[in-house]
């Protein structure tokens, strides 16, 4: 090999692995049936997530007691008010308006109906403020039985909403694509939302897709390679992210539903396959959901609370940052998760990282953890993750780490490296 043929290998490699991208990722993405999606219901959703905490964990003390964390203390109660403090601000980040499971097969006048209805509801919302930072349908999978379904809800709801909404989609408006099994599916959605982009006047690539990853065939196709580096080339630059559907895919290995859960050896074997072959694209990934719900008595809720926490964490432990949530309540356990994760360790991250910026290019010691260059761009998303979830503030992260507002917003460990040596400081 060429020095020119090595240049375009490495050239390609650069291309498809650009690393993280600048939007906020959503720390969960919040499903409900189209037939019950009004304009203002992420503001219902945190009514009930917010009559939820008070009525069942009203002080740190019966939150600690219900996830199984140590007797209150400063960490419980700063966990507690942090998570109290967010269902105001903002429950819901992502919300997926959903034509699939979550809907079921309809008579197409009632579909039709309600894809038209739906459409209009979100200009709606959009026009009052009332939308998540993120919003987005799932239509029914490209299976030959529901295809000419799932493609007539999709057109009949983008041209509705963008006759409802003066020609405009919704900031983060996104599209779920369910039950993949051929690349030929990704490409075929692919083409046809681009003709949809020119028929409704759309600019080009504007309308943007997430991948189920819900069965066995593109985690191991039957030839032996791995399916989901094809499916976001298939995707032609459309594919955002790929979402682990948990029950689907336990169901086609033929798990019982007694077994189907979220820390199941075999959904870790599917998520690592998904970490592992999209790491570095920029593809967001997210793990699924805990299908138990917080409803009932304040020990049934207790109990459902505690399993959903556990598999947040096991999450959150795993690399997935987001995941998603089916029921109200559980956004009280999504965010003490987040936020127990991130705060438990921000004292020992915080003296990581600024001992090694400090120190620079040298690798360090601090207790008895061992830090080389490696792990710097880790300990700095390790805050910038943080930060993301609202777990800690900007300002918090710079005065435990010691590095500038500027540095922090970079998200480059290199760059900030880079930039003290100019300045002299390392």
């Amino acid at each position: 090999m060429d020095d020119a043929a090595l240049r375009s290998a490495n050239l390609a490699f650069a291309a498809a692995h650009l690393g993280e991208r600048e939007e906020r990722q959503p720390v969960h993405t919040v499903y409900g049936g189209a037939q019950l999606f009004a304009f203002d219901t992420a503001e219902k959703i945190g009514r009930v997530a917010r009559r939820a905490l008070e009525q069942h964990a009203p002080d740190a003390g019966q939150l600690s007691a219900a996830l199984g964390w140590p007797p209150s203390g400063e960490l419980q109660q700063r966990v507690y008010e942090r998570v109290a403090a967010r269902l105001e601000r903002e429950p819901v980040e992502d919300f997926r308006i959903d034509f699939e499971d979550g809907y079921g097969n309809r008579p197409d006048a009632e579909e039709d109906g309600h894809a038209t209805s739906v459409a209009g509801e979100v200009a709606r919302g959009a026009r009052e403020g009332t939308l998540p930072a993120v919003i987005g349908i799932r239509v029914k999978p490209l299976n030959e039985e529901l295809r000419a379904r799932s493609m007539r809800t999709l057109e009949r709801f983008l041209g509705a909403l963008l006759d409802a909404a003066g020609g405009a989609l919704p900031p983060g408006f996104i599209i779920t694509l369910p039950k993949i099994t051929v690349s030929a599916q990704v490409a075929y959605f692919a083409g046809r939302l681009a003709e949809l982009e020119r028929k409704l006047g759309l600019a080009p690539e504007s309308l943007r897709f997430e991948l189920m990853v819900e069965t066995p065939q593109i985690i191991i196709a039957a030839d032996g390679r791995c399916l989901l580096p094809e499916l976001v080339s298939a995707g032609a630059g459309r594919v955002a992210a790929a979402h682990f559907g948990t029950y689907d895919y336990t169901a086609y290995l033929g798990i019982t539903a007694s077994e189907q859960r979220m820390r199941h050896p075999a959904c870790d074997f599917a998520k690592h396959a998904m970490q592992v072959s999209l790491a570095g694209t920029g593809i967001w990934l997210s793990d699924g959901s805990t299908a138990i719900l917080p409803v009932g008595d304040t020990p049934t809720v207790h109990a459902a609370w505690r399993l959903h926490y556990d598999d947040v964490m096991h999450s959150l432990r795993g690399g997935f940052y987001q995941g998603w949530d089916l029921h109200p309540a559980q956004l009280v356990t999504r965010y003490a998760a987040l936020y127990m994760f991130f705060l438990s360790g921000v004292q020992a991250a915080g003296a990581r990282l600024r001992n090694f910026v400090e120190k620079a290019a040298q690798a360090t010691l601090v207790g008895d953890t061992f830090d080389d260059a490696a792990t710097g761009q880790g300990l700095l998303n390790y805050f910038l993750r943080g930060i993301n979830c609202g777990a800690l503030t900007e300002s918090e992260a710079v005065a435990l780490t010691g590095v500038t507002l500027e540095e922090l917003r970079s998200k480059s460990f290199l760059r900030i490296l880079k930039n003290r040596s100019v300045r002299g400081e390392t």
